[in-house]
């Protein structure tokens, strides 16, 4: 077993492709192929399976990838301080629900960890395919909620699936509007009052559950409902049509400007935000540090 065999099985999950990590690596598909067989021999496992539809870790796969995770990034650690080579690429993954703090933290975290290289990944998407990033090591790390409506069938899948729920805050739901809708000069509102708003929500594509929805009592009916696929559109709508959406309340004036408001919503129910791993996996450095800015920008905004 090498360095090498490790790095080429963190490209591969990476890009979530051997051609592309081939591409990546400057070697052919059959070489890089060889490699991660000669690898899978040597060990007496399977690290990758493969299907018509490409390849996914094993069992065995995601609990050795959080050891190979270590490993290189300690050898990285230590050509930085004895071989006086260049600093070492950083990798890290987060996928996520529509929040503006999980931005604001890989913000901070870049701006206070960033290397001179590094091969970062945000992405802002459904919650199925958060869940399928994090089972798969495509990301380290997911941040979705858990509310009492979704919380058997999410913590039932999440178990099925090998995935591990850490909660960061739990919040009172709000709405957000924009700052000229006339809820926002209110101190709360209650689901009667947003009658005649139009309902903003983001769509959950072929698994639109209403138990993978990101906002709570999606299952009320309302008589306008929008749904959107990306936050800018979202925060667009809000302002132009004067619609709201149900969230967690933490929001970023310097990332959104203060064009969007917060309002509190009256209702029995909280939110339970936290972020999720796979149990056989091992946090890299990039992922403890991103988690640290996260609580940062929780605790900061819980002593307003």
């Amino acid at each position: 077993m090498t360095l090498q065999q490790l790095k080429y099985v963190i490209e591969i999950v990476h890009c979530g492709s051997i051609n592309e990590a081939a591409r990546r690596l400057f070697l052919s598909q059959p070489s890089l192929s060889k490699a991660v067989k000669e690898l899978e021999a040597e060990l007496g496992i399977t690290i990758f399976i493969r299907t018509s539809k490409g390849i996914t870790l094993s069992t065995d796969g995601a609990e050795f990838l959080g050891y190979a995770r270590q490993v290189v990034e300690q050898a990285e650690l230590l050509e930085r301080r004895y071989v006086n080579s260049p600093q070492a690429r950083q990798l890290f993954s987060v996928s996520t629900q529509h929040y503006a703090f999980a931005v604001n933290a890989f913000v901070d975290m870049i701006k206070k960890h960033g290397a001179e290289e590094y091969q970062f990944t945000l992405r802002e998407t459904r919650t199925y395919e958060i869940i399928e990033d994090v089972k798969n090591l495509r990301s380290e790390i997911g941040i979705l909620y858990i509310s009492s409506f979704n919380e058997k069938v999410m913590g039932q899948l999440l178990k099925e699936e090998g995935i591990l729920f850490h909660p960061l805050f739990e919040a009172k739901p709000h709405i957000f509007v924009s700052a000229q809708n006339p809820l926002a000069r209110q101190s709360s509102v209650t689901l009667d009052d947003l009658e005649e708003y139009p309902r903003l929500s983001f769509e959950q594509g072929e698994f639109n559950s209403f138990y993978y929805a990101e906002e709570l009592f999606s299952t009320l009916p309302r008589s306008k409902s929008i749904q959107v696929s990306d936050r800018a559109t979202l925060f667009n709508l809000l302002i132009g049509l004067n619609g709201y959406t149900i969230s967690t309340g933490i929001l970023s004036e310097d990332l959104n400007g203060s064009h969007i408001v917060p309002v509190p919503l009256e209702a029995d129910e909280t939110i339970t935000v936290g972020w999720i791993a796979h149990e056989k996996t091992q946090l890299g450095r990039m992922a403890h540090l991103y988690l640290q800015e996260l609580q940062h920008i929780i605790d900061a905004h819980a002593a307003l």
